[in-house]
C-alpha cells in the first residue's frame, strides 16, 4: 500500500475492505488483477473495480422502478462526494482517495455514471448502429475510469481508438456469454437486424433451439467479437509497461470466452455461462512471463480463429 502513497490507517482500511468486495462479487477478475497489475496501481485499481461493481449491481438488480429511484439516490450521493472528498459509504471512500492522489478528472466518471443511467431501462438495439452508441456511452466509459484510476495518466487518441475496439470485442462477448441470463430477465442484447438477417426470431432464443440459423448468428456475432478485439490488441504496446500483463490478459479472456462459445453454439442459450475455474491460471502464467513485451498472447486459438470460419462477421 505503501507504494501506491497510501499512509493513513483509515484509508488503507478502506482500500482493503474495497479487495475483500472485488474478491467476493468476482474472484475471477480480483485474481488476475492481484498478480498482474503492479503493487503501485493496485489498491487504485481495485478500489474503482469495488466501486463500479457496487454501482452495477445496484442498477441490475429488482424491479426497473425500484433500480431507478436506488440509482438515482446512489448518483447524487457520488457527485457530492466528488465534490467534497467525502462519503460515509466504504466503498466510495478509496475511488475518492485515489482520485485525490492521482489528481484525477471526473469526464469519463461523469460519463460511466450517465451511461450506466442509461442503461437502467435497457430498450435492446434494433440496429448495429445502436450497439455502437451503447459502446461510447455505457462501455467505453467504463473501460477508461479503470484505466485513469489505475495509472493516473490521460490517454492519448490512439490508446483511445484501441480501447474502442476492446470495448466493443469485451462487450459483444459478454453479450453472448450473458445471454442465457439476460434472456431470463426479459433483456435480448443482440441486435434485432442480426436476427433478421438470419430468420431468427427472439422466441427462438428464448426456447434455446438448436437451428442452422441460431448457429449462423452466434457464430457471426463471435466472429465480429473477435476481429474488434484482434484490432485492439495494439493497445498493448500503448500502454505503460507496468500496467501490459493485465491489459493482455484481458483480451486474452475474451479470446478463450469466444472460443467457448463457439464450441457450446446453441447450448449456450439453454444454461449460465461460467468461466472454467482452472481457465484463468495457464492464463495469468503466459501472461505473466510475457511481462512488458508489446505483443498480445499468442493463443493458437486465437491465431486459428484469425482465418477461419464460414460465416463473415457482423458489419455496421
Amino acid at each position: 500500500m505503501d507504494a501506491a502513497g497510501i499512509r493513513d490507517r483509515a484509508a488503507r482500511a478502506d482500500y482493503t475492505a474495497a479487495a475483500q468486495h472485488v474478491r467476493r462479487r468476482d474472484f475471477s477478475l480480483w485474481l488476475p488483477t492481484r498478480v498482474l497489475a503492479p503493487p503501485e496501481g493496485l489498491p487504485h485499481l481495485l478500489a474503482i473495480t469495488a466501486f463500479m461493481r457496487y454501482t452495477d449491481d445496484l442498477s441490475d438488480s429488482g424491479p426497473v422502478e425500484g433500480r431507478t429511484q436506488r440509482f438515482e439516490e446512489w448518483a447524487a450521493h457520488v457527485g457530492t462526494a466528488l465534490d467534497t472528498g467525502s462519503s460515509e459509504y466504504r466503498l466510495l471512500r478509496p475511488y475518492l482517495h485515489s482520485a485525490g492522489l492521482l489528481n484525477l478528472s471526473r469526464t469519463w466518471l461523469d460519463s460511466y455514471m450517465a451511461g450506466t443511467r442509461i442503461d437502467l431501462d435497457f430498450p435492446g438495439f434494433a440496429q448495429e448502429s445502436d450497439h455502437q452508441r451503447y459502446i461510447d456511452t455505457v462501455v467505453l466509459p467504463s473501460f477508461m475510469v479503470g484505466v485513469e484510476a489505475a495509472s493516473g495518466a490521460a490517454p492519448d487518441r490512439k490508446f483511445l481508438s484501441f480501447a474502442r475496439m476492446l470495448s466493443d470485442g469485451g462487450q459483444r462477448t459478454d453479450f453472448l456469454t450473458d445471454v442465457f441470463e439476460d434472456l431470463q430477465d426479459g433483456r435480448l442484447c443482440l441486435p434485432l437486424s442480426d436476427l433478421d438477417r438470419y430468420s431468427v426470431t427472439r422466441a427462438d432464443l428464448e426456447q434455446g433451439l438448436d437451428t442452422s440459423g441460431v448457429r449462423a448468428l452466434i457464430s457471426a456475432t463471435a466472429r465480429s467479437a473477435r476481429a474488434s478485439l484482434i484490432e485492439s490488441e495494439q493497445i498493448v504496446g500503448e500502454t505503460a509497461p507496468n500496467y501490459r500483463p493485465i491489459i493482455r490478459f484481458m483480451i486474452g479472456m475474451f479470446h478463450k470466452r469466444l472460443d467457448d462459445v463457439e464450441t457450446r453454439g446453441a447450448a449456450i442459450l439453454r444454461r449460465p455461462y461460467h468461466d472454467a475455474k482452472v481457465m484463468a491460471l495457464p492464463l495469468i502464467a503466459r501472461t505473466h512471463r510475457m511481462g512488458t513485451s508489446t505483443q498480445a498472447l499468442p493463443c493458437r486459438d486465437v491465431q486459428k480463429n484469425r482465418v477461419s470460419g464460414s460465416n463473415p462477421p457482423l458489419t455496421s
